[in-house]
């Protein structure tokens, strides 16, 4: 197919009719990543379009991939698939990734790692933030590397040493951010017992890590000039202890587009290759990434009412004229922004504006015309994607948010609908500059 709208026509609301792109052919992934088979009891007939859907095209995930991959080459790329995906459907896009070259993936829980293993995927796979009740044991059986901060060595350990077989483990250092990883205080210590344990042959030592802070405001660059800086002397300081790492890894999506200098061994791209821009005021065209993504439904009513109409919770609209509103069936119970004020919208390929309050299953849209065969009953809406060429950045400047949580709020209820717009092509072509 030629075009995401393209492939959509031809989509229906059952989302195991939508291939995956993997190359075991099993069926495409909802919400969640699990597969269903068709129900028995479903009626005979013909298919109806989706009510609603978050189309994502395979294409573009490897697309982005392959581009990124462009840019961070010698160093590997770690496709970052938490939160389902950053919303686009976690096992669908890991192997749509794996094929266009990302030698490993990541996600923040273990139970989204194992996820991945139940669907067969066999990439290397690290996850990173636990709790006390974090199955590092199923974690180790299913060969995920295990990031760890400092008090989750012990644990580890004890797990490894009940199934007599070592944990692949990284250490991350915080050096900056505040949230993950041991304190460069405390790295003397963990570094230390990290030595000790792989001794004993309960973990291997397979890389160390942090997560850049203000890599997204290039103007900040000292501060990460400081964040490198305690990195590598945390490197040299596990080496010295003993530890010999094979990847270090710092750099995300901003790092890989504007630091060079942190690609090291191993990169880690989350919002890139769905197609998004980390950086204010920078589209994601201007680094050779597509959308992935398009959030569709159709107008559900369409009426004529009268100067002065009072639109949706609040009045925080009026009409100002005689005018029709059309009714779009998504809201806030679906995870478009409440706060959203004015967010474009693009009804029959033409951009109008949301009227009034986001509610939670709905919202409207002043049409700013009496003629009734203006969108009318069934008409295509998209919120953002490329057939509008409205962008999630939209969105989320008109929810004073971050284009990241537009796209990954987009909620169960919205079927994740797998398209390939490009089948066959696993490079996907990119056209990122090789660094």
């Amino acid at each position: 197919m030629s075009s995401v709208s393209d492939a959509l026509a031809a989509a229906h609301h059952d989302p195991a009719r939508h291939p995956a792109g993997g190359p075991d052919g099993r069926r495409a992934a909802v919400p969640g990543g699990r597969h269903h088979s068709r129900p028995d009891h479903r009626p005979a007939g013909p298919s109806l379009p989706a009510e609603r859907a978050a189309v994502v095209d395979l294409a573009a995930i490897r697309h982005n991939v392959a581009t990124l991959r462009s840019w961070v080459q010698p160093a590997a790329l770690m496709a970052v698939v938490k939160a389902d995906g950053y919303g686009h459907g976690a096992v669908p896009v890991a192997r749509a990734a794996v094929e266009a070259g990302a030698t490993w993936l990541g996600t923040a829980h273990v139970a989204e790692a194992l996820e991945l293993r139940e669907a067969g995927i066999s990439a290397p796979l690290l996850a990173w933030l636990h709790t006390r009740a974090t199955p590092f044991g199923r974690a180790i059986e299913e060969n995920v590397d295990l990031g760890v901060s400092g008090w989750e060595l012990e644990p580890i350990a004890e797990a490894a040493q009940r199934l007599e077989r070592p944990a692949q483990v990284h250490l991350k250092v915080d050096t900056g951010l505040g949230r993950n990883g041991a304190t460069l205080a405390d790295w003397p210590h963990v570094v230390r017992r990290a030595h000790e344990l792989q001794e004993a042959g309960l973990i291997h030592v397979i890389g160390i890590f942090s997560h850049l802070a203000v890599a997204d405001e290039e103007e900040r660059g000292g501060e990460t000039d400081e964040q490198l800086e305690h990195f590598h002397a945390a490197v040299e300081a596990a080496r010295a202890a003993g530890l010999n790492p094979e990847v270090r890894h710092i750099a995300n999506t901003p790092g890989i587009l504007s630091r060079p200098d942190a690609h090291l061994d191993l990169v880690r791209a989350g919002l890139g290759i769905y197609g998004l821009s980390p950086f204010t005021g920078r589209a994601a065209a201007d680094f050779g990434l597509r959308p992935a993504m398009s959030v569709t439904t159709t107008v559900a009513n369409n009426k004529a009412v009268e100067a002065g109409q009072g639109v949706s919770y609040g009045y925080r609209y009026h009409t100002s004229a005689p005018t029709r509103l059309a009714l779009v069936p998504l809201g806030y119970g679906d995870g478009v922004p409440r706060t959203a004020v004015a967010a474009p919208v693009a009804i029959d390929g033409r951009r109008y504006e949301v009227a009034g309050r986001i509610a939670m299953d709905q919202f409207v849209v002043d049409l700013h015309t009496e003629d009734g065969a203006v969108a009318p009953v069934g008409s295509s809406v998209e919120l953002f994607g490329p057939a509008s060429g409205i962008a999630a950045d939209e969105w989320a400047a008109a929810a004073g948010t971050i284009n990241y949580e537009v796209v990954t709020r987009i909620g169960a209820r919205v079927p994740r609908i797998h398209v390939d717009t490009d089948p066959g092509n696993a490079a996907g072509a990119p056209t990122g500059e090789s660094r």
